[in-house]
């Protein structure tokens, strides 16, 4: 693998050989540096190479993987699942199955969360029909949330 050693490097000979400071990564990819420092640090992405003065400097195929792990997090997978969506990505002898077995798993998890939300909004919607948001102070939101709430304390 072709592999640059920045370390010599001054920061305009870094741009010229092709090689991205952090804050272009996040212009480019749309992730913030803190987040790319946070990938790094989780091992999502190797530690860069840096400059003399310590700039740290992405080569092309870090911009891709950053870019891979935008869509993944836009998708909602965990940072557990992004491991193992890179480790696939980056394995050519890999199997698609693999691949759709972590996407179906991700999509069963989706499907609990939404199923989660409409009881949740279902519960708020019953609260918020029987309010009559009026002046009076009777609030049969606040009654329900309240009720709710010495429910969950006696159970405990």
């Amino acid at each position: 693998m072709y592999q640059i050693n920045s370390s010599n490097l001054e920061l305009a000979s870094a741009h010229a050989q092709g090689l991205h400071t952090i804050g272009d990564a996040a212009k480019l990819t749309g992730v913030s540096a803190k987040m790319i420092r946070h990938y790094e640090t989780l091992g999502l992405i190797t530690p860069t190479d840096r400059t003399q003065a310590n700039y740290r400097v992405y080569q092309t195929r870090e911009i891709h993987l950053l870019r891979f792990i935008k869509s993944a997090r836009d998708l909602g997978f965990s940072m557990k699942q992004i491991a193992q969506l890179s480790s696939l990505w980056k394995d050519e002898a890999r199997s698609s199955a693999d691949v759709k077995k972590l996407a179906m798993e991700h999509i069963d998890e989706m499907d609990e969360r939404i199923h989660a939300l409409q009881q949740m909004r279902n519960a708020l919607s019953d609260l918020a029909n029987r309010c009559q948001g009026d002046d009076r102070p009777d609030c049969p939101i606040l009654d329900g949330l309240s009720c709710c709430h010495q429910q969950a304390q006696q159970q405990q």
